[in-house]
């Protein structure tokens, strides 16, 4: 039954507004496998515009502090029958979706004091009501097909058999993103974004020939438009390629959604749905497709990080030193990003947001615990990742890249390079982070 089905998610941006509804339905009627759509909430139309997800938060608020959401609920309204009222002068049958009806109901549900999870949830639940009257395919509720377990984790082999077994006898399908249920009916999200990962899940279940993720940018490029100009797009990438720059700050895509379809071997495309023509980027296993490996694939970043800097004569001789310092950071909550180490000396990287006001009592127990010669903090940090397939098997990447930066007369504080080869991450000033990336960018694709 699922022969050949592609797997289609449209974005916040690709269903804005009813002109954006209407090219989904044209990119999903262009091709008859796309058989399985997911949509996300309605995402700003402009820049001043709200997130229809925003918004349903924000009535859940109101609530729980016992304020009025009547004029946050009727922004939300009026968005939804202006796309239908909009759709029904081209397309008549949208006549028949009461729409009035099921924001009634929303409403309700809200009034009556419903999770967060539920009253977020149905910006997409919306959303796929309309969408799936305007392609005629049937709608079914994510809450029929997502499982988690009684404990909030996602239920992976209740939610296969829940798929398999409802869509066998379904040709089409319009299934909301974002959210599933709880094994007592309760609506139960994943994080934001989590769109992606619904689709990702149906396309493996359903064993689909391609998951395509719609979006408002023609898939990846080999760096952040908004800092390089003209900056090149990514026509290839690989699952792990795709996993570094998404974890650095390459943001196009949920970096969870990767693996529903990574253990099946569904290539994911990348598709601009302004410019459905574009040819997006392909995001293949790496061990099923004969890819053709670049010096670098891509170059990402973050800001905002905290390194603390432990020296100790002898260290490699003490047993359990390293263990010491993560337990320190484990009794205090606080996961760390990476933990480049030399002989005598370790660096913990650590965000900002994770250790907030910790830092002194952290500090305090290093110095009881592991009684280091020396112990230094380097706040205004920032890391940029340099990533390639080929990266491993070609020579100087990393002279190019250091050599790069010290043309910008930019110190490198920290230097990490993964045991796969596939990436290098620098430490920097954050006050040179746009800079580094350029010079980055420049010294590879441009000299």
């Amino acid at each position: 039954m699922f022969e050949a089905a592609v797997t289609a998610k449209f974005g916040g941006s690709s269903l804005a507004d009813a002109g954006q509804f209407e090219k989904v339905k044209n990119i999903v009627e262009a091709d008859s496998n796309r058989r399985y759509i997911i949509p996300s909430a309605p995402g700003k139309r402009f820049a001043s515009d709200y997130k229809i997800t925003d918004l349903l938060y924000l009535c859940n608020a109101h609530v729980e502090q016992g304020i009025p959401f009547n004029d946050v609920f009727d922004i939300i309204s009026a968005r939804y029958k202006e796309i239908v009222a909009s759709l029904s002068l081209k397309f008549p049958y949208m006549h028949d979706l009461d729409i009035d009806f099921h924001l009634s109901e929303v409403k309700k549900n809200i009034e009556a004091g419903t999770s967060a999870d539920f009253t977020a949830s149905r910006g997409e639940y919306l959303n796929g009501i309309i969408l799936s009257k305007l392609l005629g395919y049937e709608f079914v509720d994510a809450k029929e097909l997502i499982h988690f377990t009684k404990y909030g984790s996602f239920d992976s082999e209740g939610t296969d058999k829940a798929i398999k077994d409802k869509l066998n006898d379904v040709e089409k399908a319009v299934i909301p993103g974002f959210y599933g249920a709880l094994p007592n009916g309760n609506i139960k999200t994943f994080s934001r974004g989590g769109s992606d990962v619904t689709g990702a899940i149906i396309a493996r279940s359903t064993g689909s020939v391609m998951y395509e993720n719609w979006t408002d940018v023609s898939g990846f490029m080999m760096a952040d438009p908004r800092i390089v100009n003209n900056v090149k797009p990514i026509d290839v990438i690989t699952y792990r390629e795709l996993r570094e720059l998404s974890y650095m700050g390459a943001t196009v895509l949920h970096e969870d959604s990767v693996f529903p379809v990574r253990e099946a071997g569904i290539p994911i495309n990348i598709k601009n749905t302004n410019a459905p023509e574009d040819k997006g980027t392909l995001i293949v296993d790496e061990h099923k497709y004969v890819v053709k490996a670049s010096a670098i694939t891509g170059i990402a970043g973050k800001k905002d990080f905290t390194v603390i800097a432990v020296e100790k004569n002898l260290m490699n001789a003490e047993l359990g030193f390293c263990r010491k310092l993560l337990s320190i950071l484990e009794s205090n909550g606080i996961p760390f990003e990476c933990m480049p180490s030399g002989i005598d000396s370790v660096s913990l990287v650590i965000e900002d947001k994770k250790i907030n006001d910790k830092l002194e009592d952290v500090l305090d127990e290093i110095n009881r615990q592991c009684k280091p010669d020396s112990l230094e903090v380097y706040p205004n940090m920032a890391l940029i990742a340099t990533v390639g397939r080929g990266m491993s098997r070609a020579k100087g990447i990393a002279a190019k890249v250091f050599a790069a930066l010290a043309e910008q007369k930019i110190n490198i504080r920290m230097i990490n390079q993964g045991s796969s080869e596939i990436n290098i991450i620098v430490g920097i000033e954050t006050d040179d982070f746009e800079k580094a990336i350029q010079a980055i960018y420049g010294h590879f694709i441009e000299s």
